[in-house]
């Protein structure tokens, strides 16, 4: 867990490549993958359902569609989450997770969490470019004499037989398997077979390794060497790797194959790369911010390419804006920040020709650009990525790497066609983020800015989350109103929507209620005055609130309901109430609704909670269910809790369970 970052970072791998693993190096918390549910929800995720993973993490899908099930449980210490433990099983294991292993993966969680926390105070180990790779532990262990028997009985078999380790560089093969695949054993061992046979370099035949390696099921693939010797290919794998059975295939009519009409591609790309592009392209698709694209462009980039480091640039006022980096030193990169349009720099001339531009070597760049002679980034090979969007120059993204690195055609090309989504993710962000500023000023002048204090009389707490849907603005509301010395008014409410015209809609009613209230009208009063305005402008939206008036010398309160949920009232000692409020039409039906008021007792200490429906509605679960969680939780609050501490831990077990599409208010009172 890297807290500053909001994000997980691989830190340990066992049982399979660390390149498959590379899309995932770093995970947003915010990310719709397994790890990051598990942190978020506090609690295990199990994916093992047939489709389960492309129903609800297409983007995983999208890069592993292979037979496999999956558990990623949360490392916790306390309420704070240390990092996740992600297990992988075959597709054929049981789809349902026994109650066994889940104890078992509790308890390792637990164990790691304990190693974790006994070493905090110690001297931090710093992260490593890649991840650790853990090797399997062999279940046996052979001497010389018995590993020559079993090369034996391997060669006395009438097929061709290999050994391959996790990486699928093969480490062990027959005489027989060398003659099939008319190589000799010397030339093989050591190598990837799609090296060492170029009639096997397509990524087809690669991505059947990876299907065996990922779904720890038997898979086979039908190869052509040429000039037309068919071979059937067995892979059996284990947790240490593969053993992959070689035998020729006797065709009758050999006139024609099905292979024969394969276009072979004249330089094939590896099937790493293509994965890689697809999990950026279904990353891309949930990127929102500029910081979001920032982040996914560095997280997949500079592992999948080997880089260093990367800078974007947005094209703006005619000069280039640094908008985000990775693996430079800020102050180094200040100098180009700002950068005319019009100037000599690689970033500028690759933008505005629309080519990307290679330097292999610092002598390469300080050739071509003699200006940056003496300036020291730390890096030693670029790669200069124009970012173009509908035929609109959008920035430059950089690949910095901190030795010299050839760029063949392969890479080229795949660079290319990342650097395509990346504008295309860039230009929409930086649209939402001019309209993410719009609402959240919106949002900030509609809600008070600060509530009225009352030392002494009356602590108050108060929280506001937009949802995560639309233009993050919403009509939720809320408001405290000092009436008199010893008198105020609380009001909540939830305007239907969460755009624009529900957000100028709550504008609305928070001022009706507040001019009413101050009229020294009692609660159902206020509600039937602002019911009868909002009939009037008839906005085609429908309200729902509550308004309190509390006295604070008598310690009661009026209450009155406009179809909003109810409050609750926590007495330290006797637990929490839902109060039993009438709860009228919503507001902007009728005009002629009435809304009852109902007297209570608000004693000192006591604390009166109101909050709109995103605290409370979870999917799957009745309303009231959640209302009771909801003041069970109250109950269990400490009485010499801070109220605002309070709000907050209400808030945050809600964010693990309600839908996060709608927004949130809560406002807490608790008078002295």
């Amino acid at each position: 867990m890297v807290p500053e970052e909001e994000a997980l970072r691989l830190e340990v791998l066992t049982g399979v490549p660390a390149e498959f693993a590379a899309p995932w190096s770093r995970v947003s918390l915010a990310a719709a993958l397994p790890a990051a549910d598990a942190v978020r929800g506090r609690g295990l995720v199990w994916v093992g359902a047939e489709g389960e993973l492309a129903r609800r993490y297409p983007r995983a899908a999208l890069v592993l569609p292979y037979h496999f099930r999956l558990a990623a449980a949360p490392i916790m210490s306390g309420d704070t989450a240390l990092g996740v433990l992600l297990l992988l099983w075959s597709g054929s294991s049981p789809e349902q997770l026994a109650d066994e292993v889940r104890t078992r993966i509790d308890d390792a969680c637990a164990a790691i969490a304990e190693v974790l926390r006994q070493t905090a105070g110690e001297e931090p180990m710093p992260p490593m470019p890649s991840p650790r790779v853990l090797p399997q532990p062999r279940a046996t262990s052979i001497g010389p004499a018995e590993a020559l028997s079993a090369a034996a009985l391997a060669e006395r078999l009438p097929e061709g037989w290999c050994a391959l380790d996790l990486d699928g560089h093969i480490t062990f093969i027959t005489r027989n398997g060398a003659r099939l695949v008319g190589r000799d054993v010397q030339d093989l061992i050591g190598f990837l077979p799609w090296e060492a046979l170029s009639w096997l370099d397509d990524p087809v035949y690669e991505d059947r390794y990876r299907a065996a390696v990922i779904s720890r099921e038997p898979t086979v693939f039908t190869a052509m060497r040429p000039p037309r010797h068919w071979l059937t290919f067995q892979l059996y794998p284990d947790a240490t790797g593969l053993s992959v059975r070689i035998s020729p295939v006797h065709v009758q009519d050999t006139s024609e194959q099905p292979g024969d009409r394969i276009a072979r591609p004249a330089d094939p790309t590896r099937v790493g790369s293509i994965y890689q592009l697809m999990h950026l392209a279904g990353s891309l698709t949930e990127a929102a911010s500029v910081r979001d694209v920032v982040d996914l462009a560095a997280d997949h980039l500079i592992p999948a390419f080997g880089a260093r480091g990367l800078v974007l640039m947005v094209a703006e006022s005619g000069k280039l804006r640094l908008v985000g980096h990775r693996g430079y030193r800020a102050d180094l990169l200040r100098v180009f920040d700002g950068t005319p349009l019009s100037a000599p720099t690689p970033g500028v001339r690759s933008l505005t020709e629309g080519i990307p531009s290679f330097f292999a070597t610092r002598s390469e760049l300080e050739e071509a650009y003699p200006f940056r002679r003496g300036m020291r980034d730390g890096m030693e090979a670029w790669a200069y990525l124009p970012l173009i969007a509908s035929g609109r120059p959008v920035g430059t993204c950089v690949l910095g790497y901190d030795r010299p690195h050839t760029f063949p055609p392969d890479e080229r090309v795949a660079l290319g066609s990342l650097s395509g989504l990346i504008a295309q993710a860039l230009d929409r962000a930086r649209l939402y983020d001019t309209k993410h500023q719009l609402a959240h000023g919106l949002q900030q002048g509609l809600l008070p800015h600060s509530l009225p204090q009352l030392p002494g009389l009356l602590e108050v707490a108060a929280r506001y989350r937009p949802s995560t849907q639309g233009m993050d603005i919403g009509g939720d509301f809320y408001d405290l109103i000092h009436l008199d010395p010893l008198t105020v008014g609380a009001v909540i409410g939830d305007v239907q929507g969460h755009n624009v015209t529900a957000a100028a809609l709550m504008g609305q009613v928070r001022t009706a209620v507040h001019a009413h209230a101050g009229d020294g009208a009692p609660p159902g009063e206020v509600l039937s005055r602002t019911n009868r305005l909002l009939t009037d402008l008839d906005p085609g939206l429908f309200t729902s609130c509550l308004y309190a008036r509390l006295d604070l010398s008598s310690h009661r309160a009026l209450l009155a309901s406009a179809g909003h949920p109810p409050p609750l009232l926590h007495i330290p000692g006797r637990g929490t109430e839902v109060l039993d409020v009438p709860p009228g039409l919503l507001l902007g039906i009728d005009p002629e609704t009435d809304y009852p008021t109902v007297d209570i007792s608000v004693p000192p200490g006591s604390i009166l909670a109101f909050y709109t429906d995103g605290l409370v509605e979870t999917p799957g679960t009745d309303l009231g269910e959640s209302i009771a969680e909801l003041a069970d939780r109250l109950s269990r609050m400490g009485r010499e809790e801070r109220l605002d501490d309070i709000a907050d831990t209400l808030v945050r077990l809600a964010d693990g369970v309600t839908l996060d599409t709608d927004d949130l208010a809560l406002l807490l009172l608790r008078p002295s």
